[in-house]
Formats: structure tokens, C-alpha cells, sequence
């Protein structure tokens, strides 16, 4: 157990971050998937560019990798370009 004030309020910290970036991870997970159950090319140009930057900010708070970003963008973009 912690014996300091601050390593008390980093545990309290971290539990909170932790479930802060679940959150965000899981709801980019959807939208990805929900990008690539549309069959419609129309609302998948429109849904793309949204999951990319939910897709960015996750890079930007080193919650995935930068390139699992850029590999995912680059399929992402390649299904919707395949739809008619």
C-alpha cells in the first residue's frame, strides 16, 4: 500500500485516466466498425473523416500506436473507396 500523500492521489489519478482512455479506445473501436458495416459510399465519405481524427487523438494521448493509426486509416480509406 502507499505510504505518501501523492502516491495515494496518483493511484486515485491513474484509475481515473485509465478509464477516461477505455472509453475513448472502445468508442473508436465502434466507429471503425460501424465505418465498415456501411454499404453506402455516400455515408462512409461522410463517417470517415471523423474516425480518422477520433483515430488521431487517440495517437496524440499515446493511447495506440501511431502507426496501428496509420494502418488502420489506410484500410479504412481503401474499403470506403471500394464501395459503391
Amino acid at each position: 500500500m502507499a505510504n505518501h500523500k501523492s502516491a495515494l492521489k496518483r493511484i486515485r489519478r491513474n484509475e481515473a485516466v485509465k478509464l477516461r482512455n477505455k472509453l475513448q479506445h472502445k468508442s473508436t473501436r465502434n466507429a471503425i466498425k460501424k465505418l465498415k458495416d456501411l454499404s453506402s459510399k455516400k455515408e462512409a465519405l461522410k463517417l470517415y473523416p471523423q474516425v480518422a481524427s477520433m483515430l488521431d487523438k487517440l495517437v496524440k494521448k499515446n493511447i495506440i500506436h501511431a502507426n496501428k493509426s496509420a494502418n488502420l486509416k489506410s484500410k479504412l480509406a481503401k474499403s470506403v473507396a471500394g464501395l459503391k
